[in-house]
């Protein structure tokens, strides 16, 4: 088992579940699932169909205690409406969820973010535990305490900043997912190599390391994607540490997400899929801006090509994803913030592009 552990994360990489009571344990400075069951009266689950057909049933054999409830949701955004909070606000008045419960997020981003609000309000905030169970939530979404549910076209607007007890990363729930969803993951994972020079000085290895463990990343082999996913984990960890309320320097993470969102409400895309084509988007600015160069950009491009990611969308009114954009909660002074590429491994954040040029590379990008 693998530890991430700074001042604000607390992060377990393992291959199963076996090991999670443990470290929860652990988190808790106790010793058995005894002395746990003093600190929590109840532990609530909450998953979404997906989790609870392949995952659900063999993490529950490693949870001991007195009462286990379980909540589950529809897969996908949808859940993360004011409508699908308030009913698990009320189960958890029902079952008399008390400040010493412990929500238990297992599933992919929807369910941590939503599961994450629910424990950040309930009571005024209690303890919740992360465990994800796709790839762009082991490597992103889980990581940081971020939670939120959606308002209209405006994700995550409604949220707050929750960090989880333990961050409990099972490597071997990637193998149960599709191909498609798997392969959506890997458009946060190549963020992590262009922005990996801004928090880890000297050490630039991630985006080669893609390039030349790609099949055995599409294979899904246990000790490359260990590797993978702690690479990201320890980046991710390493930024909120620095920056957990996303004051500036957090900001980095947003790479492709600013252009992303809006591709992602409009054309009914993957999260994943979405950010690769907002960074490609990035791309194309900073290589207008004269940023990089060339060269640097067609490894982007090459990477895209390796993991199946698109580059490329298709919307007929384009000024509709700039009208999202303008409205994304990480602007300020009513100024868009984007993320762009300056070199290799490294971004920096830009609130002074000119509109004309952001409509233009959202044009170049659009193939309606």
């Amino acid at each position: 088992m693998e530890k991430i552990i700074n001042n604000t994360c607390k992060i377990y990489i393992d291959e199963g579940y076996r090991n999670f009571q443990k470290s929860l344990c652990e988190a808790c400075n106790v010793d058995s699932a005894e002395e746990l069951n003093e600190i929590y009266d109840a532990y609530f689950v909450i998953c979404d169909y997906n989790t609870y057909n392949t995952q659900l049933h063999e993490m529950m054999k490693h949870l001991k205690g007195k009462y286990v409830y379980e909540y589950i949701i529809n897969p996908g955004e949808d859940s993360k409406s004011i409508e699908g909070y308030e009913k698990i606000m009320n189960y958890c008045i029902k079952v008399n969820l008390s400040r010493k419960s412990l929500v238990i997020a297992l599933g992919g981003g929807v369910v941590g973010d939503l599961a994450g609000f629910v424990a950040a309000t309930y009571m005024r905030g209690i303890d919740v535990v992360q465990i994800p169970t796709t790839l762009l939530s082991q490597v992103d979404s889980s990581i940081g305490g971020k939670t939120g549910i959606n308002l209209g076209n405006s994700k995550n607007i409604i949220g707050a900043f929750h960090q989880p007890k333990i961050t409990y990363i099972n490597i071997e729930a990637l193998k149960t997912l599709p191909e498609e969803e798997y392969l959506s993951g890997m458009g946060e994972v190549i963020k992590y190599a262009f922005i990996e020079g801004n928090v880890c000085e000297g050490k630039m290895g991630f985006l080669n390391f893609l390039l030349e463990n790609h099949e055995e990343i599409l294979d899904r082999k246990t000790t490359t994607l260990l590797k993978m996913v702690k690479t990201c984990a320890e980046v991710k960890a390493n930024v909120v540490d620095k920056d957990e309320k996303e004051g500036n320097f957090r900001k980095i993470l947003n790479l492709g997400h600013t252009f992303g969102h809006g591709i992602e409400k409009l054309c009914h895309i993957s999260h994943g899929k979405a950010v690769a084509i907002g960074m490609n988007m990035a791309f194309k600015l900073s290589l207008e801006k004269k940023l990089i160069d060339e060269k640097y950009y067609n490894k982007f491009t090459s990477l895209c090509e390796k993991f199946n990611l698109p580059i490329t969308f298709e919307y007929e009114d384009v000024n509709k994803v700039f009208n999202i954009m303008k409205n994304d909660k990480k602007n300020s002074f009513f100024k868009i913030n984007l993320v762009l590429p300056v070199g290799e491994g490294k971004v920096e954040v830009f609130d002074n592009i000119e509109e004309n040029l952001i409509m233009n590379v959202i044009k170049e990008c659009n193939n309606a």
